[in-house]
C-alpha cells in the first residue's frame, strides 16, 4: 500500500480524473483511521483541487473534518486541512490567500507532523511565495522542503523540491545560481526517474536557460518536456510542454509557429479548464500574432492574459507581462501603445518595491526597537541597582546615626554617577538614531539617496498648493537585463556605481539625484527653465554614454533613456503634484525607449489652462503630441561610432 500511494503521489498530477478514481478505490481497501487512508484522502483533495472540482473537494475536506477522534491520526487533521485548502486557492488562482493559509506551518510542531503532507505543504507555500513575488520567501520555504525530503530518504521529492529553487532563483535573477540547484536536481532524478518528475527537470532546463546566447538547451529542454508529457499520458503536460515551446519560438521570431503551438496548448487548456496553462497560451497567441502584424487582435489576447493574471494577485508576472507586450508592440512600430504598455509595467513594478521597501522599513523598525528596549533594561538594571543601594544606605542610617553624613555623600555620588551614565547613555543612542536614519535614507551600492529620503524631503521643493517647482528627469540604463545576462551581476552592480558617479559629476551640490530603483535614477534640480533642463539633458547623456565602463577587463558600453519635464508646466504656469509629476517624466522617458533608446525627450509645453486638463494631455502623451497639443523637445545620446 505504500509504494501504490507513493506512485500516486509521482504521477497522478499527470491524469487527475483517472488516479482521483484510483485513489477512491485505495481508500477503500485502507483501515479506517490510519495513516495510509489519511494519505489517499489528501492527495485526493490535491487532484480534485487540479481540476477544480468544488463539490470533490468540499467532500474530501469534510472526510478530513469528521476524522475519527480515536485514531491518534486525529493531531495530523489541521495539516491536511491546511494543504487541501491552499491547494484549492492555488488552483484557483488566489495565491495571497494561500499564502496566508499556509502561514499555520508555523504554528506546527513539525517534529511530531506527518513527513509527506508537512513536505508537500511546505513546497507549495514556497511556490505560492515565488509566484506572489516573495522571492526570498520562497527561497528559505523551499530550502525546508528539501531537508524534509532529505530526511525521508526520498530522492524523487528533493529532485521535485529543486526544481522549484531553481525557479525562484532563476525569477530573483540569479540564473547562475538556478543553473547550478538545476544540475543537481538533474543528477537527482536520473537516480530515480519517472515520467513527470523528468517532465519537470527537463521544463525547467528550458526556462533557466531562455536567456542564453547559445539556444540548444532551451530548445533541448522543451523538446525533451513535450516527449515526457507525451510518455506520461498527460494533456495537462502537454498543454505547458506546448505553451513553453512557443515561448521559444517567440524569442526565434518564428511567429507563425509559436501561434501554432499555442493555439494547440490553449485548445488543451480550455478542455481541461485549467487556468495556469491558459493565461500562457493566450499570451504566447497574443504577441506571436502581434509579431505578425496583427496588432488589435494579439492585444486583445494579451489583455485577457494580463486580466486573469491580475485577479490572481501575481503582481509579478503580470508586470512581466506588460513588459514582454511593451518589447513586442515596440518591435512592430506601435509606439504609443508600447510606451502605455511600459508605463504600466513600471507602475506594477513600483507597487512590488513599495511593498517590499514598506515590509523593509518595518523590520529595521522591529529591529530598532528591540535594540531600544534592550538599552531600557540596562538602565533600568542600572536604576534598580541604585535604588538597592539607597535601600542599604537607610538601614545604615537607623543604625548608624553616626555616619548620616556619609550615607547622604554616598547616596549622592551614586546619583551623580548614574546620571553621568543615563547622560552618555542618551547621547549614544541618540548618535545611533540619526546613523540608522542616514543609513535608511541611502542606497548601499551606489552612495545615492534613496527613495525614502527623496519622499521625505521632496515637500520642501513644492510650493503651498503642493505643487513641485523645479526641472524632474527619470533616467533609465538602457538594456541592463542584458548587461546582467551578458557579463554577470557584478558587472551590473559596477555599471550602477560608475553611472552613479557619473551623475554626480554633472549635477551641483544642491541638486537632488536618487536611485530610483533596479536601474533607474531621478533628478531633481532647482532651475524652473526649459532651456536649462535642456542643456542638462544633453549633458547627462553625453556623460553617461560617451564612454563605456570598465570592470577588470571588461568594457560594458552604457547609454540611458531620459524624461524630463520642468515645472510650472508652459505656457500657463500649471504645476502637478510631485507624485503626477514624475508619472509624466517616466511616460516621456519611456517614449525615449520606444523610439530608438539612447535619447531623452523632454515635456517643454502643454497647451492646458487647468491641471485636469494638462494630466489628461499627460496620459496620451504621444497622440497629444503628434495633434499638436504637446511640445516636445527630443536630443539624442552618443552614437555607436563614436564610442571608441
Amino acid at each position: 500500500m505504500a509504494l501504490e500511494l507513493e506512485q500516486q503521489e509521482r504521477i497522478g498530477a499527470a491524469q487527475p480524473q483517472e488516479h482521483v478514481q484510483q485513489l477512491l478505490a485505495l481508500e477503500a481497501r485502507l483501515p479506517a483511521g490510519s495513516a495510509e487512508r489519511m494519505e489517499a484522502v489528501s492527495q485526493r483533495a490535491a487532484l480534485l483541487a487540479q481540476i477544480r472540482d468544488r463539490t470533490g473537494h468540499e467532500a474530501a475536506i469534510e472526510t478530513l473534518k469528521t476524522w475519527p477522534d480515536s485514531s491518534p491520526l486525529r493531531a495530523q487533521v489541521p495539516l491536511a486541512l491546511m494543504l487541501a485548502k491552499a491547494q484549492w486557492l492555488k488552483n484557483n488562482g488566489q495565491l495571497g490567500a494561500g499564502i496566508r493559509v499556509l502561514a499555520g506551518l508555523g504554528e506546527l510542531d513539525v517534529t511530531t507532523a506527518e513527513p509527506r503532507m508537512l513536505y508537500r505543504a511546505t513546497l507549495l507555500r514556497g511556490y505560492l511565495q515565488s509566484d506572489y513575488g516573495e522571492v526570498d520567501a520562497s527561497v528559505d520555504s523551499v530550502g525546508k522542503a528539501i531537508e524534509q525530503a532529505r530526511a525521508m530518504g526520498s530522492t524523487w521529492r528533493a529532485a521535485t523540491a529543486q526544481v522549484t529553487l531553481a525557479f525562484s532563483y532563476f525569477r530573483a535573477q540569479q540564473v547562475d545560481h538556478a543553473k547550478q540547484i538545476l544540475d543537481e536536481a538533474m543528477t537527482a532524478a536520473q537516480l530515480d526517474p519517472d515520467p513527470v518528475l523528468l517532465y519537470n527537470v527537463y521544463t525547467m532546463l528550458a526556462i533557466v536557460h531562455s536567456q542564453d546566447a547559445d539556444t540548444s538547451l532551451n530548445k533541448l529542454g522543451g523538446e525533451q518536456a513535450l516527449r515526457y508529457a507525451q510518455e506520461a499520458r498527460s494533456r495537462y503536460l502537454e498543454a505547458l510542454a506546448l505553451g513553453n515551446l512557443a515561448d521559444f519560438e517567440l524569442r526565434q521570431e518564428n511567429y507563425s509557429r509559436a501561434l501554432d503551438l499555442s493555439q494547440r496548448a490553449n485548445v488543451l487548456a480550455l478542455q481541461l479548464h485549467d487556468i495556469h496553462t491558459e493565461i500562457l497560451a493566450r499570451q504566447n497567441m497574443g504577441l506571436a500574432k502581434i509579431g505578425l502584424r496583427r496588432l488589435e487582435e494579439g492585444k486583445r489576447d494579451v489583455m485577457q492574459a494580463i486580466t486573469v493574471d491580475a485577479q490572481r494577485e501575481a503582481s509579478s508576472y503580470t508586470a512581466d507581462s506588460w513588459l514582454e507586450l511593451g518589447r513586442y508592440l515596440e518591435k512592430a512600430d506601435d509606439i504609443a501603445g508600447a510606451v502605455d504598455a511600459y508605463h504600466r509595467s513600471r507602475q506594477l513594478f513600483d507597487a512590488v518595491l513599495r511593498d517590499e521597501t514598506r515590509k523593509a522599513m518595518l523590520e529595521a523598525q522591529a529591529r530598532f526597537e528591540d535594540q531600544q528596549r534592550q538599552r531600557e533594561i540596562r538602565l533600568l538594571n542600572q536604576d534598580n541597582s541604585l535604588k538597592a543601594e539607597q535601600i542599604r544606605n537607610r538601614d545604615l542610617q537607623l543604625k548608624l546615626w553616626a555616619e548620616v553624613g556619609v550615607g547622604v555623600l554616598l547616596s549622592g555620588a551614586l546619583l551623580a554617577a548614574a546620571y553621568r551614565r543615563v547622560r552618555r547613555t542618551n547621547a549614544a543612542l541618540a548618535q545611533t538614531n540619526e546613523s540608522l536614519r542616514v543609513q535608511s535614507e541611502r542606497d548601499p551600492l551606489t552612495g545615492l539617496a534613496n527613495r525614502r529620503h527623496f519622499q521625505k524631503d521632496v515637500q520642501a521643493w513644492c510650493d503651498a498648493q503642493q505643487g513641485l517647482r523645479g526641472s524632474l528627469f527619470l533616467i533609465d540604463i538602457d538594456h541592463f537585463k542584458r548587461i546582467n545576462d551578458q557579463w554577470g551581476h557584478a558587472a551590473g552592480d559596477s555599471v550602477l556605481v560608475e553611472v552613479a558617479r557619473r551623475l554626480r559629476s554633472v549635477l551641483r551640490e544642491q541638486d537632488l539625484v536618487v536611485r530610483w530603483g533596479g536601474e533607474e535614477f531621478l533628478i531633481l534640480v532647482r532651475s524652473e527653465n526649459t532651456e536649462d533642463a535642456r542643456l542638462l539633458a544633453q549633458r547627462l547623456l553625453d556623460q553617461l554614454g560617451g564612454l563605456p565602463v570598465d570592470h577588470g577587463p571588461l568594457s560594458i558600453p552604457v547609454s540611458a533613456s531620459i524624461g524630463f519635464a520642468s515645472f510650472p508646466m508652459a505656457p500657463s504656469g500649471l504645476t502637478l503634484e510631485w507624485e503626477r509629476a514624475v508619472d509624466m517624466a517616466d511616460t516621456v522617458m519611456y517614449m525615449s525607449k520606444a523610439h530608438g533608446r539612447n535619447k531623452a525627450y523632454g515635456v517643454a509645453a502643454i497647451k492646458a489652462t487647468t491641471r485636469e486638463e494638462l494630466l489628461a494631455l499627460a496620459g496620451r502623451m504621444e497622440s497629444a503630441w503628434h495633434q499638436g497639443q504637446v511640445d516636445l523637445i527630443s536630443l539624442l545620446g552618443p552614437q555607436m561610432e563614436e564610442r571608441t
